[in-house]
Formats: C-alpha cells, structure tokens, sequence
C-alpha cells in the first residue's frame, strides 16, 4: 500500500501546533515516548554489555522502534483512506513540532521579568533549561530565555519539519525519539557518561544538517524584521563553534548578531560554576525585550523554513511504504 506524502502537511501541522500548543494530557504521544524511554532503560541497563554498547543498542532500539510504529499506523490508515492518512501525517508531525508552546514559556518569562517577579520568571526558566536557575539576574533569566528560543528553533521546529519533509512523518517522529533520548539520558554525568553517551552523538548527528541551515533561515528573518540578517551571518560565522554543543551554537550565534545581545558565558550547573566562552562578546546585555524579539525571529524563522521545505517536496515530493 502507497500513500502520498504531500507539501501541504506540513504548514498544517504548523498551523495545529500554532492553534493548539502542546496540549497536557498522559496519552500524547511525546509522554509515551517518554515512558518507553524510562522502561527500556531498565531493561537494555540489565544486559551483559558494556554501559555504552548497551547505551547503543537501547538507542537504536527505540528509534527504530518509533519509526516503525509510526509507519505502520499510516499503513493501516492508508488502507482506511487516504484522507485518513492524510490526517493522521499532519498530527503526527504536529506532534513533533512545537513552537507554539516555547513562545508561550518564553512570553511568561517575560512577563514575569517585566512585572518585577523574578522569582516567577525564574521558576518557569527552571522548567525548560538545565542550569541553576537561582543566581541568576534579570539579565541573566533574559539571557537564558533567548538562548532556549535559539536552541530549540532547530530541536522544535526546524529538525522535525526537515526530516518531515525527507521521510514523511515517520521520520520526524523517529527524530522526536532522538531528541527526547537525547533530553533524557543525554548526561554527562557519573550515571549517562557512557550509557547515554550513543543517544547524545545521535542527536548530534541528527540536527547537524538542520543546525547549519538555519543559521541563513535565522539571517533572511533578521533581515526582515530588524535589517539585521548580515549581523547574524557575521557572529554566526565568527562564534557558531563557541558552544559545547557541535549544533547549538549556529542558532545562538545567529540570534545572538540578528538581536545585538550577548550570549552564552559562565552558568552554575548543580551548584559548580562551569566556564563558558560569550557567544557575540561585546554586545548588549539581554533585557526582557529581547525575550519578545526572539519569539518574533523563532516563529518567522519557523514560517520561512516550512516555506522552504514546502518548495523541496513540491520540486521532488516523496513517496513512501
């Protein structure tokens, strides 16, 4: 049974995602995923193997398995209807994109900044960035609000809908997989270094492609908004390689010359002070509006990526099982 992949899923997933967020209930799909993580753990953790070959196989494992899962209910869906199908595609890859709720979290650090509630706005970046949350400002919550927007373009928004746009949406639910193998035991810690050590690699591998494309995504929507698109290619291209990630630091750079905000630098992660280099050193401190002004360039970038995809699949749509 064949079934159609078409451009027009993925705006309409986009268009989901942007009317609805990320709802809260047990039975989304990402939480399930979750829970597959935790039980496999158990499992692939109680093999005979060394830590990180059993890391890889867990990995490997659930990455294929998502895929597979994925695959198979657009078959049965497919021999249903193709307008079942259809639909099916555009939830599934609605589930994967999320731009809309990162706007959310980083408009209610604003707020929170711009009400003087430090403490809320802080309470609410703990829930969505590693570091330890409690020495920081108020620029340095501005900070750590700006550089999650960055991040997470490429992780949200830009890797799903790139490997969408290749493979439909078992691809890009075979990446969420990754991405959140990698949020989960991606550590470096005495627990993850070598368990979780394959999934951390795979997310890399994985956003290596989409990282580096959104950097000229990132720079068009600077230009539009803020006339600032050649300041974006400019630190990009001087400070992508300043992050600890080999994929991170491309949108933060960009963000970092398209906003004139200086990012990255020293953070506390449980309590030990870990020494970082600033991505766009000399610039501007971050302030709450520049919280508002990532948002903006995170869901134009967003806009202009699907564009971009919409036009591959239209010059070379694929086809698939």
């Amino acid at each position: 049974m064949m079934f159609a992949f078409s451009w027009f899923m993925l705006p309409a997933a986009f268009v989901l995602d942007y009317l609805l967020a990320d709802p809260q209930y047990p039975l989304h799909p990402i939480r399930i995923m979750g829970r597959a993580v935790t039980r496999a753990e158990r499992v692939f953790r109680g093999l005979s193997l060394s830590p990180f070959s059993a890391g890889l196989l867990f990995a490997l494992s659930l990455i294929l398995g998502a895929w597979v899962a994925a695959a198979l209910i657009l078959v049965v869906a497919a021999a249903v209807s193709p307008v079942l199908a259809g639909a099916v595609n555009i939830l599934m890859i609605y589930f994967c994109v999320s731009a809309r709720s990162l706007e959310n979290e980083a408009a209610a650090i604003r707020k929170s900044l711009v009400a003087g509630r430090l403490e809320d706005a802080k309470n609410t970046l703990a829930m969505i960035v590693g570091r330890d949350v409690d020495p920081l400002d108020e620029s340095g919550v501005s900070r750590a609000a700006v550089e999650t927007v960055a991040e997470n373009l490429v992780d949200g928004v830009i890797s799903p809908i790139f490997y969408a746009a290749v493979g439909g949406a078992p691809m890009a639910v075979a990446f969420k997989m990754v991405s959140t193998l990698d949020s989960m035991v991606g550590y470096k810690d005495e627990d993850y270094f070598y368990f979780g050590k394959a999934a951390a690699r795979i997310d890399d591998i994985a956003n290596f492609i989409p990282a580096r494309i959104s950097v000229f995504i990132i720079s068009l929507a600077a230009f539009l908004l803020f006339r600032s698109g050649s300041d974006a290619l400019s630190v990009a291209k001087k400070d992508r390689r300043r992050h600890s990630s080999p994929n991170a630091g491309y949108p933060e750079a960009a963000f970092s010359g398209a906003l004139s905000v200086q990012l990255g630098g020293p953070n506390y992660y449980q309590g030990e002070l870990v020494d970082k280099p600033y991505i766009g050193e000399g610039l501007g401190r971050a302030r709450p509006l520049h919280i508002e002004k990532a948002c903006r360039l995170m869901m134009l970038s967003s806009i202009l990526f699907i564009m971009l995809a919409c036009l591959a699949m239209i010059i070379s749509p694929p086809v698939l099982p």
